[in-house]
């Protein structure tokens, strides 16, 4: 399937701001399930510093800003051939290893709920089952709702909350998995959803490690294995190594985000 992306963040200040920095991820890069045939990010009256692929393989740049008005604008755009592959990203470049998604983060900690979680999900002995299995239970106990919580809230408060976004979702799975013994790692991305012209959020998901298939994907917030509706963009422990956009800036001015994002075929 040939998928068309168009991603525009839009930052508004209330007052000049005198310099800002940020760390992009915005390259998906051809891989398993996916080929990117053409991609171009546009920032509006900034500079790339230097751009690299991270530790996690991820294809990343640092733009500064200077004496910014009072936005900043920024487009990704492109087309990208993507397969069904019922979930399986595979092995990859197996760069880092895979014991490194074992390691538990600020926003994958997991209290007791995600514990009994975790001890819910280990009844079932055929690792795949048990992972679908506990991606359905996130599903069943987390309701999707926009704005009841932050990039900041980790897995155990969005469990006990019962609600969330597809973050949330992805971090509590991951966490659950790392409970377990099981190496997992957050995925940042679009989907297309048919019948949604646009979209105010990329989506996530989360995948998990077996030796016999390597990375698979989870979807827990709308409970299926990602498919060719898909697209990948970065990897990370958690949400914060694989962001699509992060920055600082200097001063006191109030910031808004407003985002679009189409994904047609």
């Amino acid at each position: 399937m040939l998928l068309t992306v168009s991603h525009t963040s839009r930052y508004r200040y209330d007052q000049p701001v005198p310099y800002a920095l940020q760390r992009l991820r915005l390259w998906p890069v051809t891989g398993p399930g996916q080929i990117v045939r053409n991609w171009a990010v546009e920032i509006d009256d900034a500079a790339i510093e230097t751009s690299y692929s991270d530790g996690f393989g991820n294809r990343t740049a640092l733009v500064r800003h200077k004496a910014v008005a009072e936005e900043i604008v920024i487009h990704a755009r492109g087309e990208v051939e993507t397969e069904n592959r019922n979930g399986v990203y595979g092995f990859g470049s197996g760069m880092p290893p895979a014991w490194v998604y074992e390691r538990e983060t600020e926003l994958t900690h997991g209290g007791e709920a995600v514990a009994a979680l975790a001890e819910e999900a280990a009844g079932e002995v055929d690792r795949l089952v048990m992972l679908h299995a506990l991606m359905h239970r996130i599903h069943a106990r987390m309701a999707y709702e926009p704005g009841t919580t932050s990039v900041a809230t980790d897995a155990e408060a969005a469990l006990v909350a019962g609600r969330g976004v597809c973050q949330d979702h992805s971090h509590i799975f991951i966490a659950a998995c790392r409970r377990l013994g099981i190496p997992a790692r957050y995925v940042s991305g679009y989907l297309m959803m048919p019948g949604v012209d646009r979209q105010t959020a990329s989506h996530a998901w989360a995948e998990a490690f077996d030796e016999n298939l390597g990375w698979i994907g989870f979807d827990a917030a709308n409970a299926i294995c990602p498919d060719e509706s898909y697209v990948r963009l970065a990897v990370g422990l958690d949400y914060r190594f694989a962001a699509p956009i992060v920055g600082i800036r200097a001063g006191a001015a109030a910031e808004t985000l407003a985002v679009e994002i189409s994904v047609a075929q």
